[in-house]
């Protein structure tokens, strides 16, 4: 299969700009796709918002330059961790990084200003990686559906539909994931109402 660079595929979206006048930068989907990413990353010294979805990026890296990025997309690469994402901590709100590889949330203390927080259909099985969520005192939403620990309770296959009642498996599945990220204010497309604390209480009675 063909690749690209970063380089590459940056000179042919800039065409006449500068990369260090950019706000916004969308290289998602790119044919050929982005292998690798590569020091002119860190051209995008002004970019708040980067998008390289759809591409093949395995590995995070380069980010050291870009001082005011608030909004990162890496959906469908196959990337494996968070490595290098530790230097936006001062300035990153949104990651999005669903449909990639991703086991552990190792670092992501780091991203103090993070609210949005997408990372459906990745390989998180344990719940002490969720726990982890809990010292982001920003964070207000979480997609994370499709991964084991919401496959394991609600099941395969079942996404969720905001629009439709929650089932019992999907409220086992809320209160897990409220227990350990308390401030947490929506979850997969829901958002935490007061009844649902009701509902913990009366859970509780009943199995006392």
């Amino acid at each position: 299969m063909t690749y690209q660079t970063f380089r590459e595929a940056l000179t042919k979206y800039l065409d006449n700009q500068k990369a260090e006048e950019l706000k916004e930068c969308y290289l998602y989907g790119q044919i050929p796709p982005i292998e690798k990413l590569d020091n002119s990353v860190s051209s995008l010294v002004n970019c708040e918002r980067l998008a390289l979805s759809s591409n093949t990026i395995e590995r995070i890296g380069y980010m050291n330059g870009l001082h005011h990025l608030k909004i990162l997309s890496l959906s469908r690469n196959n990337i494996k961790n968070l490595t290098g994402l530790e230097v936006l901590g001062s300035t990153l709100e949104q990651l999005w990084i669903s449909y990639n590889q991703i086991e552990k949330f190792k670092g992501i203390n780091t991203l103090k200003q993070l609210r949005v927080f997408y990372f459906a259909y990745n390989q998180i099985k344990d719940w002490t990686e969720i726990s982890k969520l809990n010292d982001l005192n920003l964070l207000e939403e979480v997609n994370a559906y499709g991964n084991p620990i919401h496959e394991r309770i609600v099941g395969e296959n079942f996404p969720p539909e905001p629009s439709q009642p929650m089932t019992s498996f999907e409220k086992e599945y809320r209160r897990e994931f409220r227990n350990r990220v308390v401030y947490l204010k929506k979850l997969d497309g829901r958002v935490f109402l007061d009844k649902d604390d009701d509902d913990d209480d009366e859970n509780e009675n009943e199995n006392n």
